[in-house]
């Protein structure tokens, strides 16, 4: 596995790796209902890709497949983290906040958390 940093031609594989990790992933801690309601497969991705070129973001990439994902803006920020449902459990999310957290070195680490993510979260020592 590389993390490397994002490039815009990724903008697209990110997406479809969100959709499919929250309605995967977050399946047994929300409903379906709440599931569409928070993504419904209509990301604009010009404006991802603005908000990616505007913040740090890598990407983990294994056999040229993106697995995972992560931005963080200068503040300290953790805007979204996200691991593709097949690769869960293997420490990619950490080694992507590792590459994030030094980007905004020093700076405290303030995300807003899903359910799914915040056992994760709280053993990484970020805020939620």
């Amino acid at each position: 596995m590389i993390i490397r940093r994002y490039h815009p031609s990724d903008c697209e594989e990110i997406a479809e790796l969100f959709y499919q990790t929250v309605h995967v992933v977050n399946a047994g801690d929300y409903t379906k209902e709440q599931l569409d309601a928070w993504v419904a497969g209509d990301v604009d991705l010009e404006e991802w890709n603005q908000s990616f070129l505007e913040h740090f973001t890598v990407v983990a990439v294994e056999q040229d497949r993106i697995v995972g994902f992560g931005d963080i803006d200068n503040s300290g920020y953790l805007d979204r983290l996200y691991v593709h449902s097949d690769f869960q459990n293997q420490g990619i999310a950490s080694v992507i906040c590792d590459a994030l957290e030094k980007a905004v070195d020093g700076k405290k680490l303030v995300t807003h958390a899903s359910i799914t993510a915040k056992n994760f979260l709280s053993t990484e020592g970020t805020k939620q």
